[in-house]
């Protein structure tokens, strides 16, 4: 106990916004932070990402609800994508954006020059790896680090140790099977650069290994009739370590995820808000580590691994099987009001559910709990059997109180 009161400082949970949804119920949900992509400059092309506008509506959201926002601008630009650089970020700057997060040094070089009071933030993408590094980065001006994800628990207390700079490490999520994200595999293979945004994700792909000299010789390596997933890394997950970490005087934790569902980033934002709380705060009362645990099976996610954090994984990492996600929920809906005196709440609807559906309830206030749909109503005052349209206002009799924000999904049924 003594060890984690000397540890009281704030640490961060800094988490995904692929959209202003997404970044307003990270807020809601627990984060200290969140990063997001602009429509330029990142590397997440195909995530929703932001125009000027809507950054400058996120970072008022965010704000208002006491949460920083970084933004990345991590893409290894070539001559072309330069010429538009120092004018984004003295919009970003305009806007307050708390940091941007950028791994190229010419960008590290026009950030300093153009808007010099920024803080920025070294991405994971520049693959730190060492307390020279660190020191070297720090001396540039960088205030943060983001590790590079093949670092052990011991290597990064090792750099906090010897270097005084912020260090932030990911603690949940996809894991890229190249060295630090940066990938060469969709650039061949789909003529998209994964390093300026346009990942095609060719590592999830199923493979045969073929010798040069023998064409159409398909050679034994093959782990189910389609292939092998030689390069399908399991997802990221440390909340059983979480003590360890928080100990480690990491200081910022960062969940992955900017092309996540909103019911992802919630529940695993929820989940880590709880560990992280019960380690920072002497005198808490005790937590259902089995319950959050659990939580985070009932997102959409590869079987889970500790990564480089205990030593190298090995085979124990990638799953040589398939290339299939675990998805043993559907999400299917949002609560928007409840009216306490009739006990009915109002739902917009994000995944087809009908009555006599038995669905859980969550939120950020903890009051979770399931019950059967017994009545649907449509936004005409019409009884529906079901509620198949996207995004549909309907009305149903929720006997426990629920609130703005609360979430809603069904265990899916094996046909």
């Amino acid at each position: 106990m003594e060890k984690r009161v000397m540890n009281m400082k704030k640490t961060e949970l800094l988490a995904p916004a692929g959209n202003l949804e997404k970044l307003k119920f990270a807020c809601i949900y627990g984060a200290d932070a969140v990063y997001l992509g602009g429509k330029n400059f990142g590397l997440r092309a195909f995530a929703g990402n932001f125009g000027l506008e809507e950054i400058k509506e996120g970072v008022k959201i965010a704000h208002k609800h006491g949460v920083k926002v970084y933004i990345t601008v991590n893409i290894f630009p070539h001559n072309e994508d330069l010429k538009d650089l120092p004018d984004y970020l003295d919009s970003l700057q305009k806007i307050g954006v708390d940091a941007i997060i950028c791994a190229d040094p010419g960008v590290i070089k026009i950030a300093k020059e153009i808007v010099p009071l920024m803080p920025l933030h070294l991405s994971t993408q520049a693959n730190n790896v060492n307390w020279a590094g660190a020191q070297f980065w720090y001396e540039q001006g960088i205030e943060r680090i983001v590790l590079a994800r093949e670092l052990s628990l011991e290597e990064i207390k090792d750099i906090k140790k010897r270097v005084p700079v912020e260090i932030e490490a990911f603690i949940h999520g996809a894991m890229c099977i190249s060295y630090s994200g940066r990938c060469l595999l969709s650039n061949y293979m789909a003529d998209r650069d994964a390093n300026r945004g346009e990942c095609a994700q060719a590592c999830r792909w199923n493979y045969n290994l073929v010798e040069e000299k023998r064409p159409g010789e398909y050679y034994p390596v093959i782990e189910d009739d389609r292939g092998t997933y030689v390069f399908n890394s399991q997802d990221l997950c440390l909340f059983e370590n979480m003590e360890l970490l928080v100990d480690a005087g990491i200081d910022s934790f960062k969940i992955e995820g900017r092309m996540k569902s909103l019911y992802y980033s919630a529940t695993v934002i929820r989940a880590y808000r709880r560990v992280i709380d019960y380690y920072l705060r002497p005198g808490h009362e005790k937590l259902d580590f089995n319950y959050w645990r659990d939580e985070l099976e009932k997102v959409s996610h590869r079987p889970y691994t500790t990564g480089f954090y205990f030593g190298k994984p090995g085979d124990s990492a990638a799953t040589l099987t398939s290339s299939s996600y675990i998805r043993p929920y559907d999400f299917i809906g949002v609560v928007l009001d409840y009216d306490e005196k009739s006990q009915i709440a109002t739902i917009e609807q994000r995944n087809r559910f009908q009555i006599r559906d038995k669905v859980e309830f969550f939120g950020p206030q903890d009051n979770d709990f399931s019950q059967i749909i017994e009545e649907i109503v449509d936004s005409e005052g019409n009884q529906i059997e079901a509620a198949p349209h996207p995004r549909q206002i309907v009305k149903i009799p929720v006997k426990e109180r629920v609130f703005p924000y609360d979430l809603l999904r069904r265990e899916k049924i094996d046909e």
